[in-house]
């Protein structure tokens, strides 16, 4: 379709009013919700969630509306906490269809996938008068404290086919207390969101990550594989160990340590960072991703951050033939380091120079993978 009057451009807002009334009020008037099939939020914590909900229903109208709390928000001026950010999809140009798989604990694998298949065979018919090449993404959002994201991206991926998944899941700021997706007018816990995003125009899901493997390896010795803990490396109590293995105390392991020296897993050839959350009392480690025992990790090592970043968005500036915008999944660990490596203006800037909007999360999704400390996404061309 061609744009009239710029009207194909994707929307995005964000608000830092306090009510959440006249948040949403202020939000969706920048976002021009008329248009639009549907949105995508991504919200502060700190925000009272059933009112919040609220307020967006009473002005959704049918409207496709899905979204998660977070631990950062990458709005259209750059990085923020403290915000309500959301992209919106121009109706002339998209289509936006979503599903939710509630009680997580009791995922009944057969029926997320077949209500899968029907919503991309849905979209693949609902689209056909778009243009004679229509492309199709599909948006993971899930409780970033649920544990099941490795099960649900494998489940899932397998059922969209060809049709590429990226995600992430969702924060709380740092606090590891609630975490929350939003469909059907509400916040939920224990819940995942699928949605499909269909277009017009080429869009690009992509994978990065800033990190490669260094020397020093260890392997996990012991681990409750179900709640993520490990309780021994190299038969050594694990925070000690991990501690011995980073050249710092014990007593200084937190989140600026975690994020500098991320464990990683080879897999099919690549690494793949599997990023510690914190540090127990009885000196185990719990971690973002699954662990078992007998893995053997290896320590992680910075590259030069805005070279790679710069390098990703050239690339993916060519493959959709320009870049309207980019709905990014950052991890909270990327925004610690960038911020003690005193980066965070700078690539605040480049994150809103290339359009990026999204959130800092607990984890993001890229096809069949749950990965830490990558940056995943999807890039959206310009109308033609």
């Amino acid at each position: 379709m061609a744009p009239v009057n710029g009207l194909d451009l994707l929307r995005v807002g964000a608000t830092r009013e306090q009510d959440a009334e006249l948040a949403i009020r202020d939000l969706f008037g920048q976002l021009d919700v008329p248009t639009l099939s549907g949105l995508i939020l991504f919200c502060s914590s700190r925000y009272p969630l059933d009112a919040l909900a609220a307020s967006i229903a009473s002005r959704s109208d049918g409207l496709t509306i899905v979204g998660c709390t977070s631990s950062g928000e990458l709005t259209p001026e750059g990085i923020d906490e403290g915000t309500i950010t959301a992209i919106g999809f121009p109706a002339s140009a998209f289509r936006l269809a979503a599903t939710c798989c509630l009680d997580l604990d009791k995922f009944d694998a057969g029926d997320a996938q077949q209500r899968v298949r029907t919503m991309v065979a849905d979209a693949q018919e609902a689209t056909r008068a778009f243009a004679a090449t229509v492309h199709h993404a599909a948006i993971f959002l899930v409780d970033g404290l649920s544990h099941r994201e490795e099960m649900l991206t494998l489940t899932i991926q397998d059922a969209l086919g060809e049709v590429p998944l990226i995600g992430g899941s969702s924060g709380d700021g740092l606090d590891f207390r609630e975490t929350f997706v939003f469909h059907d007018g509400a916040f939920r816990r224990d819940a995942a969101v699928i949605a499909i995003l269909s277009a017009a125009r080429p869009m690009k899901a992509f994978r990065a990550q800033h990190y490669h493997p260094g020397r020093t390896k260890m392997v996990i010795t012991a681990a409750d594989t179900a709640a993520r803990i490990v309780h021994e490396i190299n038969a050594e109590p694990a925070a000690a160990e991990y501690a011995r293995l980073c050249g710092v105390s014990e007593d200084d392991l937190g989140l600026a340590v975690f994020a500098t020296h991320p464990p990683m897993v080879r897999a099919g050839g690549e690494y793949y960072v599997r990023s510690i959350q914190s540090v127990n009392r009885d000196r185990s480690l719990t971690f973002y991703c699954a662990i078992d025992e007998g893995i053997v990790l290896t320590l992680g090592e910075a590259g030069d951050i805005m070279a790679g970043l710069e390098q990703l968005f050239d690339g993916l500036d060519a493959s959709v033939g320009g870049i309207d915008r980019v709905l990014g999944f950052d991890c909270v660990l990327n925004a610690v380091e960038v911020e003690q490596r005193q980066l965070r203006a700078t690539i605040s800037k480049l994150f809103a120079a290339r359009g990026v909007v999204g959130f800092n999360t607990y984890g993001e999704q890229f096809r069949a993978l749950h990965v830490n400390q990558t940056f995943t996404g999807l890039a959206i061309g310009r109308p033609c």
